[in-house]
């Protein structure tokens, strides 16, 4: 059997864990496609480069949920939004706060930079939306209309509009100058997602809950194409740089589209769940997806997938010949000018403030803590010095070969066996070495994987009968620290089956997942061990600190119990210390888990 070279159109590029409790929000940086902003739960803002496993730089500030991040156009700033309403603006290349803006009485869900001014535009879920002059750190415009959340903002190319998307089905389009709305589009059904304008024309193109694409024509205000088809709700668009088609994220789904007349050039089936963002670079979509606390970066090949289509398209169901196009295949339209003036504002409310004394208390409050220098100094500090030499240019991802192998031989599997395609070296092996690498470790493989589907199965069988206790206790009796992770991870998902019992059981299994050298076998610890100090921590020290009882000691069980518990926390919080003080992927875990056990030191 030969192998071939052929190369596949979407592989998954990497996954990584990107907070130490679930990623609320995240942002591609649209100018060089590799750079990555997430938000937490945990109320920070960390920044990734796309395909490296470290974090760059973790920002610091918000004290709730941080509910939607947004670059500006150079890369070079970032903002982020909080479930309190408040924003916060870092430099990056200085790694520093810029700015702390307040003003929104509910979570903020959408930001966009001015592509030319010190401005900035947030939306809300009270349904508001407010332009900042990030200069002098205030709001100098509100804008009225929509009555639900508005999920998606986003300016004109030539900075003098702003397009608003919401849940309440409706797109608004706001003249920045006039300070009012021009017009409204009200054909989705649904939840509008998603708003980006034409890179050069005047085009809007949305994307919907109810499963469509639409384009809207800013000259004559009306809607000049829908797509249908659409696997589910459209999370991401994004035009082609050049125009000349667009690309719509749905679940599990990539399609390109062209207008006038409608048509999907190509649809590519990616395993990307629910897509977040998309962007381009060097001829491929790097597209990001979440789920918890973990991100996957995702790469399509933009040359092996259909971009344009023949007018013939347009007559086979006896539709008359388009209007003249372009080169690019589409309508000619009037294009943007871009001024070099930045918008202007009146503040009829006066909310226009200088910065007051609370402000920059709130700013030092704020950090940005460089976690890998190295990454830093490459990425951010080249912008700040004078370059002799040309700048450094940005290689495609290496696509993996349609028919090799990846590492066979994997880190211990677990809770899942994840195999991952890299770009081998079966394109230039000869038949034979090629086969026996695949045979490599093979037969191992296979003895511990049924061993571990016997195990499994033994679990299941138990747990089917409705007693958790004795399914996790038979987990453990079995000396495999992969089988107490798989029933971890469901024990995790549902913090309602957790009981005082489970705790006894678990937390000696917790210290060998906090000490092992597989990095999924220390996140799934870390979340069992984060959700025991918070639903079960009050009940253990109020049942030890309580008074002898008088009569009939009914809650000795009970206090036995918490007795474990409470030594075995104890000899977990000296782990934790320990852990806390390394630097590493999960440093800031351990950070937040020692500050939820320092009661153990009262």
């Amino acid at each position: 059997m030969a192998l071939t070279n052929t190369t596949i159109t979407s592989w998954k590029l990497q996954e990584i864990v990107a907070h130490s409790s679930n990623v609320s929000s995240l942002v591609l940086g649209k100018a060089s496609g590799r750079l990555l902003a997430t938000g937490g739960e945990d109320c920070r803002v960390n920044i990734w480069a796309v395909s490296k496993p470290n974090c760059i730089m973790s920002l610091t500030g918000h004290t709730s949920p941080v509910e939607c991040i947004q670059f500006n156009s150079s890369e070079e700033r970032v903002v982020a939004g909080s479930q309190s309403g408040s924003l916060r603006l870092w430099d990056l290349e200085a790694a520093k706060i810029l700015r702390t803006l307040m003003g929104h009485k509910a979570s903020v869900c959408s930001l966009d930079f001015h592509p030319m001014g010190e401005y900035l535009a947030s939306g809300s879920v009270d349904s508001n939306i407010k332009l900042w002059d990030v200069r002098r750190k205030g709001c100098v415009f509100r804008y009225k209309g929509h009555t639900q959340p508005v999920h998606c903002l986003a300016f004109s190319p030539d900075g003098k509009w702003l397009a608003s998307a919401s849940d309440d089905s409706t797109i608004k389009l706001w003249d920045l100058i006039a300070g009012k709305m021009i017009t409204e589009f009200t054909s989705h059904t649904s939840a509008v997602n998603v708003v980006q304008f034409h890179p050069n024309e005047y085009l809007l193109a949305s994307g919907s809950a109810d499963r469509t694409v639409k384009l809207w024509d800013l000259e004559k205000f009306n809607m000049i194409g829908s797509s249908e088809g659409e696997t589910g709700a459209v999370r991401s668009i994004l035009f082609n740089p050049d125009g000349s088609c667009l690309y719509s994220g749905s679940e599990n789904t990539l399609r390109v589209y062209g207008w006038e007349p409608d048509r999907c050039f190509d649809v590519v089936h990616v395993g990307w769940g629910k897509v977040s963002d998309l962007a381009i670079s060097n001829n491929q979509m790097i597209a990001v997806s979440y789920s918890q606390n973990n991100v996957s970066w995702y790469v399509v090949d933009l040359s092996r997938v259909k971009k344009s289509g023949s007018v013939i398209q347009g007559l086979i169901q006896d539709k008359p010949i388009p209007a003249p196009t372009s080169a690019l295949g589409t309508t000619l339209r009037r294009n943007y000018e871009r001024p070099t003036t930045s918008c202007t504002g009146q503040d009829p409310e006066g909310e226009r403030r200088s910065p007051s004394s609370e402000d920059e208390k709130e700013d030092k409050e704020s950090s940005a803590e460089i976690t890998n220098p190295e990454d830093y100094k490459e990425i951010f500090q080249p912008h700040s010095v004078i370059s002799r030499t040309p700048p450094k240019r940005t290689e495609p991802f290496p696509a993996p070969l349609e028919h090799s192998f990846s590492e066979s031989v994997l880190e211990k599997p677990g809770p899942a066996v994840k195999i991952h395609a890299r770009n081998a070296k079966a394109g230039v092996m000869g038949d034979e070495e090629a086969l026996a690498q695949i045979r490599k470790g093979h037969d191992t493989m296979c003895v511990m994987l049924t061993s571990r589907y016997k195990n499994l199965d033994t679990v299941r069988s138990v747990w089917a009968s409705g007693d958790v206790k004795t399914s996790l206790d038979s987990a453990v009796s079995m000396n495999d620290l992969s089988i107490v992770v798989d029933v971890l991870n469901i024990l995790n998902l549902k913090p309602s089956l957790w009981k005082l019992d489970l705790c006894t059981s678990i937390l000696p299994q917790i210290e060998d997942l906090l000490q092992s050298k597989y990095e999924s076998y220390v996140q799934t610890g870390c979340i069992s061990l984060k959700l025991i100090l918070k639903r079960f921590w009050p009940l253990i020290s109020d049942t030890l600190a309580a008074p002898p009882s008088v009569g009939v000691d009914i809650t000795r069980e009970e206090r036995l119990k918490c007795k474990a518990c409470y030594k075995q926390l104890k000899n977990l919080s000296n782990v934790v210390k320990n852990r806390a003080e390394q630097v590493g992927r999960h440093g800031s875990t351990f950070k937040e888990l020692q500050l939820l056990m320092a009661p153990l030191d009262c």
